[in-house]
This record gives C-alpha cells, structure tokens and sequence, in this order.
C-alpha cells in the first residue's frame, strides 16, 4: 500500500516537484550573485500575483503571524484607533496583535458563518477616525471569504488605511491590490503560494510606506521593523549584495520557482480553476447531506472548506479513517465549535484527481461509521458540476 498520504489540510498543502526539487538544492550564499537574481526576482514576481506594480513587497523569514505582526508593528502607534473586522480565529488574532502596540482596538465579530454587513462598518468609520482597519480575505478557521474590495473604498473614504490578512487567498482568491487600493495585503508560504511554511510575504502601498515614515516613534519590535527590512528588497531587487539578517535560502529559491508556476498557469486562470473546483467539491459535500460552515455558498471561500460532522460522528474517528485512506485533513480550529467540523483544503497546485480521492475516502469512512449515504453520488456530482463548468 502506497506510504505518502495526500495533505489536504489548509496549509501546509501539497506542494509542486519542482518546488520540492528546489528546496533540496545545496545553499548558497545570500550575497551570491546568482541567489541576489533570485530574491530580486521573487520580489518582481510578487507584484504580478499581488497586481501592485506600484507596492513594495517584502519577504523576511518567518510566518503568516509575523506578516501580520509586521503591519502592525510598522503601522501603528500607542493610541492609534484600529477597526478589526473579524469572521473567524485569526480575525480576533488581529485584534491581539494590534493590543500588543497599544492600539485602541475595536472588534466588529461577525455571527458563525456570517460575514460583518458593510452597513455596520461604515456606521462605525463614520463615528469614529481611525488609523486603520483590518479584513481577513479568508478567514481558515471557518472557510468563510470577505469580499475586501468595498470594505476598501470605504477605508478610503474615511481616510483610513485597510490591511488585508491574505494567508489563505493570495494566489487562490481574487485579488488587486492597486486597483482596489488595499494599502497592505499579507500572506504565508504555505498556503496558495505553494512554498513549505517559513516566509512571510507582504506587499505595502506607498501611501501606507508614507505613513510608516512618518511615524513618530520608534517601530518597537527590533525584527519586525522595516527600517532594516527596506534597504534589504530594494538592494535585492537593484541586484545589489546586503545584509540585515540571513535570509531562508532554499525557501526563497523555492518561492521563485513557485511565483514562476503561478504566473506561467495566469493568475486569472488559477482563480477560476480554485473556482470552479471549490464549487464542484461543495456540491459533492452537499450530496452526501453534509452542510458546510458558511451560511451562504456566495462567502464560502475558494480555497479550503469547512464542514460539520453529521450528527452522531465522532471527528477523530472519521479523520483516523481518512488516515487509513491516505487521506490528512484538518480538524476544526475555532474554539467554541472546535470538535464539531473539519476542514479540507484546495489550494495550490490541487487538481480534481485530489479532490475526488479526498471524497472517495470520506465517503468510505462516512459509511463505516454508520452514516446512510448512496456511496458513489459525490464522486459523480463533482465530475458532473466540473463538466457542467467547462
């Protein structure tokens, strides 16, 4: 029986051969005239996915949580007011990182499954001036997409900068970052990028690099600052040796080769293949009468999928059972409901031959625990919804 299982869990997820194959490469040195190429490249190539030719994007050793550390760490200032839109975990993550900086912070938490209304959003930017506000594109804990667009013109409106956590839709979800003036956008390696966990990536505007230099104090996290980080990229990117501190080698060449893959599929095209098989795979959860955690399919996200147990399975059993099938999946992550859904991702390089393996083992484990189910109906509703698409 084949020994490597099948990760379909929201990050870290199935990642491309030659990604791995560049991981494996002997290191170079950082100052390297060869490895300058390829971090001055990777920079340029951020833009492209991101669509911000005008943003400068940084990439520091690290993960999704420090993405978010270093916009607020550089942003904001004790006593700033900071709006924290929140549809999940890492939504209310936000709000506690920003309390770290001595932030004002106000907390809008949408109901379970629910998105925040714009409405109530807007209510609070009119009453209040604040410095900035945060959004999760996609939130992991519960699968649910915010459409950042709106909440965008609206930060705009009110003059107030909009910092999007992008760690489970950059290169997955819709994005544009300079069309819909999100001033910055954050991600992780190891979700939709396709890069093993240990870079944070993000990309700022210049109004909001302006608002950095601006500041009147000292950025209080030594790591975090980009006064050492922002002569690094622009050294880099002018193909130039410089030093702040080392940075992850072989993930930057597997960064490389991954932003390469992404930009040769289009990244258009890569949104609607994450489209079109996110909508195909909640059809075929629905067939087995299975219900998802979003309320509405319209904000359920494109790059994983969160789905309540049916009544009377244990988790930990169907996910044992997954195991035996080759198959990894994730539990549920947000705490008051933590034991009562899963999770599976579909991000990256995933392709409709993982999803249908990921539901021909569900269906199995379904069926020997118990639950009554036509075995065969969500292998056929998937490939049915994917031809219906094309």
């Amino acid at each position: 029986m084949k020994a490597r299982k099948l990760l379909m869990i929201p990050g870290p997820i199935e990642f491309e051969p030659e990604v791995l194959q560049a991981m494996g490469i002997p290191t170079t040195s950082h100052v390297a005239p060869d490895f300058i190429e390829i971090f001055g490249k990777s920079l340029e190539l951020m833009r492209e996915v991101w669509k911000s030719p005008k943003g400068q994007p940084f990439i520091v050793a690290g993960t999704g949580t420090l993405a978010m550390d270093m916009a607020a760490a550089n942003l904001i200032e004790q006593g700033d007011n900071v709006l924290v839109i929140s549809s999940g975990y890492f939504g209310k993550r936000f709000k506690d990182i920003l309390d770290r900086y001595g932030a004002n912070t106000t907390l809008l938490e949408a109901p379970l499954g629910e998105t925040v209304p714009l409405e109530i959003i807007e209510n609070e930017l009119k009453h209040k001036q604040y410095k900035a506000l945060t959004i999760t594109h996609v939130d992991t804990s519960t699968g649910i997409i915010v459409d950042p667009k709106p909440i965008a013109q609206l930060a705009k409106k009110y003059n107030t900068l909009s910092i999007l956590d992008g760690v489970c839709s950059v290169a997955g979800e819709e994005l544009n970052q300079d069309e819909w003036e999100l001033d910055i956008v954050l991600t992780a390696s190891q979700k939709a990028i396709g890069v093993p966990p240990g870079l944070a990536l993000l990309m700022v505007s210049e109004k909001a690099m302006q608002v950095w230099e601006n500041r009147k104090t000292l950025v209080s996290n030594y790591y975090a600052d980009w006064s050492n980080w922002l002569p690094i990229m622009r050294a880099y990117e002018e193909r130039r040796p410089s030093y702040f501190g080392t940075p992850a080698v072989n993930l930057i060449v597997a960064l490389e080769t991954s932003l390469k893959i992404i930009c040769k599929e289009g990244i258009e095209k890569r949104v609607k293949r994450h489209q079109s098989l996110a909508k195909a795979f909640r059809a075929a959860i629905a067939s087995l009468n299975l219900t998802i955690l979003p309320k509405t399919t319209e904000i359920a996200a494109n790059t994983l999928t969160a789905v309540y147990y049916p009544e009377g399975i244990d988790g930990a059993a169907l996910s044992s059972k997954m195991v035996d099938s080759n198959v990894i999946i994730a539990g549920g992550l947000l705490p008051e409901i933590k034991t009562t859904y899963f999770r599976i991702g579909h991000m990256g390089s995933v392709s409709p031959n993982d999803l249908l393996a990921v539901l021909g083992a569900l269906e199995r484990a379904l069926s020997e625990l118990g639950q009554p189910l036509e075995v065969g109906k969500s292998l056929q509703t998937f490939q049915n919804e994917l031809l219906k698409a094309h």
